[in-house]
């Protein structure tokens, strides 16, 4: 074979799609690890609130929710982003479409909230402490997914990385949610996904740094 058909056919497989399911198998573990470590974290350092009420608050719902699809978002990103030949377009247009949500039930709230009660929907009481302690939260999971991932194939290695943070600071914001008292949808639209982008900046860095060839 002349060596121009041999990277001819060496371009074109490259090219092809490959099976998510390897990269689930080392993904998976790095999650289900480090999100134990966080959840062992959170009891330990901050503690539970009382479940029982918070199960019984939609506050407590809608902040779960928004905070997995996040995380969810992230792992599909960071599942493709860890093969070659996988796009990640829809993993970017879901997380467009999470945080838009997001942002539309917090304007709605503001909307409708009191000139005297908006200090408090938009600070709550925690808001210079919350970003920082997801943050914490999320780095063992951010660790171990950059772990994994640096034994698979990313190409674009900042970008995996940011989707490593991404799903890490959902997973830690999610256990951080039983900790977390406040109930307004602007300060969840503010603060957890400011904790999650710190999270994602971090895993950006770290992918930099960890994931190139």
């Amino acid at each position: 074979m002349k060596t121009d058909d041999l990277i001819a056919l060496m371009a074109a497989d490259a090219k092809k799609p490959t099976s998510p399911f390897p990269v689930i198998r080392r993904l998976g573990p790095a999650a289900l690890v480090g999100a134990a470590v966080a959840l062992a974290a959170l009891a330990t350092w901050l503690g539970v609130r009382d479940m029982a009420e918070a199960v019984a608050s939609p506050s407590y719902w809608m902040k779960t929710i928004y905070t997995l699809a996040l995380a969810i978002a992230g792992f599909l990103l960071a599942e493709r982003l860890s093969r070659p030949g996988a796009k990640a377009t829809r993993g970017i247009i879901a997380l467009g479409a999470v945080v838009a949500v997001m942002l539309g039930i917090a304007t709605v709230q503001l909307v409708s909230t009191p000139a005297e009660a908006m200090r408090d929907a938009l600070l709550g009481s925690t808001w210079d402490r919350c970003p920082w302690r997801i943050v914490a939260l999320a780095i063992p999971s951010l660790a171990l997914s950059l772990l994994a991932m640096r034994n698979l194939a990313p190409t674009r290695p900042t970008l995996a990385g940011a989707s490593a943070g991404l799903f890490a600071g959902g997973i830690a914001t999610t256990i951080y949610g039983l900790h977390c008292a406040e109930t307004s949808a602007a300060f969840t639209a503010i603060w957890y996904t400011g904790g999650i982008a710190l999270s994602t900046a971090l895993g950006a860095a770290g992918g930099w740094r960890l994931l190139r060839w």
